[in-house]
């Protein structure tokens, strides 16, 4: 239930219908938009719930929901959100590179990749501090040290770092060096994890999990929204199918339906999506078509060395031939591409 207010109305008037809410056991979340200001309902409504809202002062409608999921949904917020990581935003009409390795292993692994991504026009580094790994026994990241070297990279070339988040009591400690908060695809109905990110007033990317369907996708963001952090991506990652040539299916649709029914920003990650580094250019480029907010590409110095995911990471020099051919693509859909770093690469 969407409740939507006069244009005139004031902030008392919105109070009064934040504490009708309240005595009614219902939770609201108030949009601030240009032409309106709206606040979503959450929990069990009822039907008598509708004429008691449109009495009150200040109001102007109240409109049902159908979806299950409202703070995620465009009725809710018809305009798209955007966020801000570093000096780039995410959502606007420029495209959001995030790069790096799949995990962290070195000081001079992620420095040396930091500097390669940055001046090939990425603007956000990423790197697996925590790794959940299928295997007990491959390789499961460096912890704190990880989270160290990450923020050594920021400090050396101004890039902010995603990284992701394993467990609820990891939370506060990822959140004190990381300026994204990654939830990869085994946690996305991880329910209390999602709860502990949605109390961090920082960035958090929301990968799909790997069977779940979009609207189940949705209903997790829901759980991160729900707890006041509105600052929310999603993350196209590939999902498990019949196929076992690729090691997932990257769901290009998915894309422009999350555009469709939500105002949070996504983008595509045919690293994961396809698990062989000479598919990443192509799906690359249909995911910036179908309307892309960014891409999360994993590179490494040398990916047949690499302990995580090396048959999927691209070489520097693979990652700057991408980026070439993505402009073209990134220009004919109306956006643009990160501003490219005239520094040197010292490697």
């Amino acid at each position: 239930m969407l409740v939507v207010m006069k244009k005139d109305a004031s902030e008392q008037e919105k109070t009064g219908v934040m504490q009708k809410l309240t005595q009614s056991g219902l939770a609201g979340h108030v949009s601030e938009g240009i032409e309106r200001t709206v606040i979503g309902v959450v929990g069990q409504t009822y039907p008598e719930l509708r004429d008691t809202l449109e009495l009150l002062p200040g109001v102007d409608e109240v409109i049902p929901i159908s979806k299950p999921y409202k703070l995620s949904s465009r009725e809710f917020q018809p305009k798209d959100t955007t966020i801000k990581v570093g000096d780039a935003f995410l959502g606007s009409d420029e495209l959001m590179i995030i790069a790096g390795p799949c995990a962290v292993e070195t000081e001079k692994q992620v420095v040396e990749t930091a500097k390669a991504i940055k001046a090939a026009g990425a603007n956000v580094l990423r790197g697996g501090a925590f790794k959940p790994s299928t295997s007990p026994y491959q390789f499961r990241g460096l912890g704190k040290e990880g989270l160290e070297i990450l923020a050594m990279a920021r400090a050396e070339t101004g890039l902010p770092f995603i990284t992701e988040v394993l467990t609820p009591q990891d939370v506060e400690l990822v959140a004190e060096y990381a300026d994204v908060l990654q939830i990869g695809a085994r946690n996305m109905q991880n329910f209390i994890l999602l709860d502990e990110v949605g109390k961090v007033r920082k960035p958090v990317m929301l990968k799909r999990g790997m069977s779940a369907t979009i609207q189940e996708w949705l209903l997790s963001a829901e759980y991160i929204l729900s707890q006041g952090n509105r600052q929310l991506l999603l993350c196209e990652r590939g999902i498990r199918t019949f196929e076992t040539y690729t090691r997932n299916t990257l769901d290009i649709s998915a894309i422009p339906i999350i555009k469709k029914l939500s105002h949070l920003p996504i983008i595509g990650d045919p690293s994961h999506g396809t698990g062989k580094w000479y598919l990443v250019a192509p799906l690359a480029l249909a995911a910036v078509a179908a309307g892309a907010d960014g891409l999360m590409i994993e590179v490494h110095p040398n990916p047949d060395e690499a302990l995580k995911d090396g048959a999927q990471s691209l070489t520097f020099e693979n990652f700057e031939q991408l980026m070439q051919q993505v402009a073209p693509v990134a220009a004919s859909v109306g956006r643009r591409m990160p501003a490219r770093s005239e520094e040197a690469i010292d490697l």
